[in-house]
């Protein structure tokens, strides 16, 4: 990847000479850098474990949820006055490992919050950026194996960032006019990338900063086609790796093949995937140990970290564009510190239960086995069709006592609503044998284990 190294370098010279180039500052606040002495952790599930996937419903908020979906054929639903008490299991949130209850998490957020409130409440630029920031940017160029890393106020932001910034290289590079069709960047976008992807890949299009190839979701023989017939010298492949609406994986090696092909810059969005895959919770990188092959990596922590905020882990000169031409990143004010914190803590705890991590995928297992749905990930796309179909799939999930909802267009195509189901950590067996008999009341399953039975399709 000698090509982009030099097209950053020269990047970061013009910037420079501009006096462009911008930077953190940390502002130093009063902690405890060994967290391991403060932090208590666990060998094994305790009930605190529970509020990460047990929710409640006001009665009133249950009547309006079933009042915005369609009635069932007949226009009458069971006895609905049995469902308004008592807790709702949660199978729609991204709290993977169960660690937004975790008392470490909450501790860490607490003491932060007595010690210093909010913190200092600005972008990172200018006095958002403290010690604690700095500590979890570290921590997660650690587990991510990279040089460096930069914090941003969410996942979404973080995409943003890079993918503005990227797109100002082919304008560095070029002095006082807009970069011919030839010197631009050539992006190559999965069909199936998250919103902020596209969101970002648009913005830089609007600027002519780019030119744009999509591929078909996870076709690599679609991509090298694309990549062949491109003239283009600066490359950019971006992709997720655990996709957040089919549950499915890039086909990371493949693509890594391809990088050495064709020496693009590889992106990956990591973030459904960073501590729930690997043996250290390393993600999608560290089970294929291609950490070297991958030359960006994004992620969030209000997924398996069971908090808040973005990062994008880089090189130290990758870092240095993203801060000086990364608007969502300029332009945002910093995460508080007790999420910071929190966050902070999060990774210690996940590093150390690592049983957290085997339950997940026990559970992945479970339901697999129980359903015959084959399923490869701990989020499970239930596709049903029409819009209708899967409001009623929905409706009849919560009166069972299953927080579940339909996901429908924008979201997804048209006629591919679903139901997106998400497994953590937190879930039981026991859970998981609920959760399938109640779909397979709605839902028209392959294989159904036990004495749960197989029933026809209602919808």
């Amino acid at each position: 990847m000698e090509n982009w190294d030099s097209w950053i370098s020269a990047a970061l010279s013009t910037l420079s000479a501009r006096n462009l180039l911008r930077s953190t500052r940390t502002i130093n606040l009063p902690s405890s850098d060994d967290v391991s002495v403060e932090i208590e952790t666990f060998d094994g599930p305790r009930h605190w474990d529970r509020a990460s996937v047990e929710v409640e419903l006001e009665e009133e908020t249950f009547r309006q949820w079933l009042g915005d979906l369609p009635l069932p054929s007949g226009g009458k639903d069971r006895d609905v006055e049995e469902k308004l008490a008592g807790k709702m299991l949660l199978f729609s949130g991204n709290d993977y490992l169960g660690l937004s209850t975790h008392p470490a998490v909450r501790t860490a957020a607490a003491m932060a919050s007595k010690q210093h409130g909010m913190g200092p409440r600005g972008s990172a630029l200018i006095c958002g950026y403290t010690n604690y920031h700095c500590l979890l940017e570290a921590s997660l160029a650690e587990l991510k194996n990279k040089e460096d890393c930069l914090l941003c106020p969410t996942g979404f932001a973080a995409n943003m960032a890079l993918i503005s910034a990227l797109g100002s290289v082919s304008s560095l590079l070029v002095s006082g006019r807009k970069p011919s069709k030839e010197e631009r960047i050539a992006i190559f976008s999965d069909a199936l990338n998250h919103a902020s992807i596209i969101d970002g890949i648009r913005l830089i299009k609007q600027l002519r900063q780019v030119e744009v190839f999509i591929y078909k979701h996870c076709d690599m023989d679609h991509l090298n086609t694309l990549l062949s017939c491109c003239k283009i010298n600066k490359k950019v492949v971006i992709t997720d790796s655990l996709f957040s609406m089919d549950g499915d994986f890039a086909p990371v090696m493949e693509l890594i093949h391809l990088r050495r092909k064709y020496q693009f810059l590889l992106v990956i969005d990591d973030a459904h995937a960073t501590l729930v895959c690997g043996k250290n919770g390393g993600g999608v990188p560290e089970i294929y140990k291609c950490e070297n092959d991958i030359d960006i990596c994004l992620g969030t922590l209000s997924k398996a970290a069971g908090c808040h905020g973005g990062f994008i882990v880089c090189s130290t000169k990758w870092k240095q564009l993203i801060q000086s031409r990364g608007r969502s990143f300029i332009f945002s004010t910093s995460f508080p510190v007790p999420i910071a914190a929190a966050a902070h803590a999060a990774l210690f705890v996940a590093k150390v239960e690592k049983w957290r991590r085997r339950a997940i995928w026990h559970r992945v297992q479970d339901f697999r086995s129980l359903s015959g749905l084959p399923v490869t990930s701990p989020i499970i796309s239930i596709i049903v069709g029409s819009e209708e179909s899967a409001l009623l799939a929905s409706r009849h999930m919560l009166l069972s006592g299953f927080h579940i909802t339909a996901i429908r267009p924008p979201t997804v195509p048209p006629n591919s609503c679903r139901l997106r189901i998400t497994l953590s950590a937190a879930h039981t067996f026991d859970d998981i044998r609920k959760l399938v008999a109640a779909l397979s009341q709605c839902i028209k399953l392959p294989i159904v284990g036990g004495d749960i039975g197989q029933s026809t399709s209602k919808l």
